[in-house]
């Protein structure tokens, strides 16, 4: 079955499973019901698991053949004269310092900044850097909730912090002075740390090949492994060395009981839900974030009238998409957040625009032409990016842990 079939099957099967929860609305299920929409829940997780494995073949083919690739045409659009940055980054990755001409040695010098020959790394000018930056968004889960900066330095930084939901006001009688209530001020770091892709190899063959988006090929590749282990750091990073991760900086709103070690109920995302303060419940993107995994476990639970509380969503065009609702809040997927598991902090719910994330000056490509790869008919390419991230209000987002035992 085609990938669009399969679209076509997931948006059937969604609709179903909302005209189910809309006709029913607050009668009690019975376990007909209940059967009913958890095999189209079942049908439904299937069909998506088979959509992600057809979209990941199609990702690799792309990838191997390099062709369409609009974001990144080398040549630009036809007739449309390359700009210099990208007629320098072209001459760099496809030739060797001998091989350029003058027109392309001079070009590289003028966007680039240069330093050892030998090994060609080059900071990238900002037009060509921020189009790797783009790409790292389609691998960071955290990128698309949370705030971005970018600084000019990677010196470290640290973000004033101020919590006032506690604090309130008096009444005061006439002739009676007011009392003094100074609010009490903290600090936050988002300090940058050095992320690497590891090496990239590419036969001179295919760099050769002028009908072949070198570009495209290598930046997605590079893009890819940056944006993973970002995500992972800006997910459950431990601050040293790597960023803080919002698990390791958010504290716990609610803990499973014993025995829930795997498992939550309807109750426990009340409980976390209410465990933060009133003022952030009605902020814009509020919701919850976890892992496929437990997706699969939350789309099981029922209320207490045997409702599912699990709301599928749906795409009905590329502008009309529904997001999944839980609770009546959106519901984010974070693969690098703990799956269930006994002490496990897998479920967040709160305002993750409240999560910072800091970029460190522009992207630093590298190319390695020594003998160590051109005797093997290789060239070879990395990246390095200077990135950080934290959690700047610690009440706007609360975990669920799971119990020991």
């Amino acid at each position: 079955m085609s990938i669009q079939a399969l679209r076509e099957q997931k948006l059937a099967l969604s609709k179903e499973a909302n005209n189910v929860l809309t006709n029913k609305g607050d009668q009690v299920w019975t376990k007909e019901d209940q059967a009913k929409f958890d095999e189209v829940s079942d049908k439904l997780e299937l069909v998506n698991t088979q959509i992600d494995a057809h979209q990941k073949m199609l990702d690799d083919a792309a990838e191997n053949s390099f062709d369409d690739v609009d974001e990144f045409r080398i040549k630009g659009k036809k007739g449309e004269k390359p700009t210099e940055a990208k007629f320098a980054l072209n001459a760099f990755l496809r030739k060797t310092d001998r091989q350029m001409s003058d027109e392309e040695s001079n070009a590289i010098r003028n966007t680039m900044s240069t330093t050892t020959g030998s090994e060609g790394g080059f900071t990238q000018a900002p037009q060509v850097a921020s189009d790797l930056i783009d790409l790292m968004k389609a691998f960071g889960f955290m990128r698309k909730v949370a705030e971005q900066i970018t600084t000019s330095t990677g010196v470290d930084l640290s973000y004033p912090t101020s919590d006032g939901t506690s604090e309130i006001g008096e009444w005061v009688a006439q002739n009676t002075l007011g009392t003094d209530l100074d609010p009490t001020f903290g600090t936050r770091p988002v300090n940058a740390f050095k992320a690497g892709s590891k090496v990239v190899t590419v036969p001179i063959e295919l760099l050769q090949d002028s009908q072949i988006d070198v570009q495209a090929l290598i930046f997605k590749r590079l893009a890819t492994r940056i944006g993973r282990i970002s995500n992972q750091g800006y997910s459950v990073g431990s601050g040293t060395g790597q960023p803080f991760g919002i698990s390791t900086a958010a504290g716990i709103g609610k803990t499973g009981t014993t025995g829930q070690t795997t498992t939550l109920i309807y109750d426990d995302l009340v409980d976390l839900v209410d465990s933060l303060d009133a003022a952030y419940l009605d902020v814009p993107g509020i919701g919850f974030m976890m892992s496929q995994t437990l997706r699969r476990v939350i789309r099981k639970i029922k209320d207490t009238t045997g409702r599912p509380i699990w709301t599928p969503g749906y795409e009905a065009g590329m502008t009309a998409a529904t997001p999944d609702i839980l609770l009546g809040y959106n519901v984010f997927l974070n693969n690098d957040l703990a799956a269930p598991a006994a002490n496990a902090k897998s479920l967040a719910f709160g305002d993750f625009s409240k999560y910072q994330i800091r970029d460190a000056m522009d992207v630093t490509l590298f190319k390695f032409d020594d003998s160590a790869y051109v005797k093997k008919g290789c060239y070879g390419f990395m990246a390095w990016a200077r990135t950080g991230g934290n959690l700047l209000d610690l009440n706007a987002v609360k975990f669920y842990q799971h119990s020991a035992t």
